[in-house]
């Protein structure tokens, strides 16, 4: 779950629900979502785009589910789909995936223009279904700068740049331009995905379908410090790749995710996975155990004539643990978030 989910709990003292994951399923069951649901909930949030793994939750069977809940109890019980990554991405690559205004439960929709929107951080929408659905007591007017001014958001005061910018990319790339950067990104990431299988020593938790992102663990191996020892390892080669544990009931799981963006194109996808093979190699040389160094201490006897160099004397001699210290790679590093 995303993080801005637990801040809106705690700052606005509403009670949230969470669905557990469980092994092989990242994303909520819709079916265990409908159970939770009571006459005190005010919505259901589906994202599209799980930030541990990319998923697109269903939506469609969420909506079908508690469609029939309401029916019944004679609620009216909402959901607010939350498609920061993915609203950028199903209208382009899955036109015919239901998770939108297309589902009548559906009543407002957020997504991030500074993901795959393609703008710089610090832009982001909301849509509602129709003007009833946001209370006109949430709405704040303002006439003191010269005209009726409805505002609704919590942070005041901003620059339009991002807005400027998401309006110039509508019109310079359009729907066919959105199009191929998402078919471009997800060709990407199928490289990833099907070089870091090639290795052996990777399993991939991601689906092909969603955002083009790969998420991925150490295969057979439970000791999740190495997946951070391979993160670290990565950094010295200019690579940002985060490795993070899995919520509750999988917290025993260490992922490490790379996401695709519109700049990373198969050449980088190359460079990344030999990079990957030779932090590996180091991590294996590693575990091997330490590189041995030995430790002289010396008496240095005087020359006896001008001709002649200092006698040198090894007067003890000893073995002492180690290990190598790489120096980091310096100068910008390449965003893989």
């Amino acid at each position: 779950m995303q993080v801005c989910w637990e801040k809106f709990a705690r700052y606005f003292e509403v009670e949230l629900k969470e669905v557990k994951l469980s092994e092989g399923c990242y994303v909520m069951d819709p079916d265990k979502a409908v159970e939770m649901v009571d006459e005190n909930t005010i919505c259901v949030a589906a994202i599209l785009g799980s930030t541990l793994t990319g998923e697109f939750e269903d939506v469609k069977r969420l909506n079908d589910l508690l469609a029939a809940k309401n029916k019944r109890t004679r609620w009216d019980t909402p959901i607010h789909v939350d498609a920061a990554s993915g609203g950028f991405i199903a209208p382009f690559l899955y036109p015919e995936l239901e998770w939108d205004f297309r589902l009548p439960l559906v009543k407002s929709i957020n997504v991030s223009g500074h993901k795959y929107g393609l703008v710089y951080p610090g832009v982001g929408w909301v849509i509602w279904r129709n003007k009833e659905d946001l209370p006109d007591e949430l709405i704040f007017h303002i006439n003191y700068l010269g005209a009726d001014q409805p505002t609704f958001t919590l942070n005041f005061s901003k620059g339009s740049s991002q807005i400027i910018a998401q309006y110039y990319q509508f019109l310079r790339l359009g729907f066919e331009g959105y199009k191929n950067v998402m078919e471009n990104c997800m060709e990407s990431a199928r490289t990833l995905r099907e070089g870091l299988l090639r290795t052996g020593r990777f399993d991939v938790i991601s689906k092909e379908d969603g955002v083009p992102l790969v998420a991925f663990t150490f295969r057979g191996i439970r000791d999740g410090s190495l997946a951070f020892k391979l993160s670290a390892n990565l950094r010295r080669f200019g690579w940002i790749v985060p490795a993070y544990t899995m919520p509750a009931n999988l917290e025993h799981m260490t992922v490490l995710r790379v996401v695709v963006r519109e700049d990373f194109g198969r050449p980088l996808a190359e460079r990344f996975l030999s990079h990957v093979r030779m932090a590996l190699s180091e991590l294996d040389l590693a575990a091997k155990g330490p590189v041995p160094k030995m430790r002289l201490t010396i008496e240095l006897g005087p020359a006896r004539s001008a001709e002649e160099e200092a006698s040198v004397r090894v007067v003890k001699r000893e073995a002492v643990s180690g290990h190598r210290s790489v120096s980091l790679v310096s100068g910008k590093t390449k965003g893989v978030c």
